[in-house]
């Protein structure tokens, strides 16, 4: 499996939407995931950190699960994106989602001090609603698995008003 990312559909979310903890990339305290194209799945690599634990030499499994929420709205992003004839880095806003329903297993204790990487597939269930399966694999092992249902971000989430 070919371990190295391309250009991350995070880096093109504007500023005002880049401070996620899970992928946003101004949150220096977040992960600061990245997901990219690698053919047609879409890839995510993390190395946890040793705050990451669950127990010595296993990682959290919330971490798992921050990571197949945050790989599943930034797939669905990419292939919004995507079908509206763009591509990550050529300068046009890609559309935002959001998670309207997360699913994880737990295949196998995930290992900690190893890179996770992160294999989407996608299905488009509506043009503003997205269904990701994601496996997550540490040194080739499968260790979980999750579906995302990313919607469009409403556009009331950029109305400070309503919070």
């Amino acid at each position: 499996m070919e371990e190295k990312a391309v250009h991350a559909i995070q880096d093109d979310y504007p500023d005002d939407f880049a401070w996620c903890y899970g992928c946003g990339r101004l949150n220096k305290d977040g992960h600061q995931f990245k997901t990219s194209w690698q053919g047609e799945k879409t890839m995510t690599i993390y190395t946890p950190r040793p705050e990451h634990m669950a127990i010595p030499n296993f990682v959290y499994g919330g971490l798992l699960a921050s990571l197949i929420d945050c790989h599943g709205t930034g797939s669905a992003s990419l292939a919004k994106h995507r079908k509206n004839g763009n591509e990550a880095g050529d300068g046009i806003e890609p559309p935002r989602f959001v998670t309207a329903s997360l699913r994880v297993d737990y295949v196998k204790p995930t290992p900690q001090g190893v890179p996770l990487v992160a294999i989407g597939t996608i299905k488009e269930i509506h043009p503003k609603k997205w269904g990701i399966t994601t496996e997550v694999f540490a040194n080739d092992l499968l260790c979980a698995r999750g579906e995302v249902v990313a919607v469009v971000m409403p556009s009331t989430f950029t109305k400070k008003d309503n919070l």
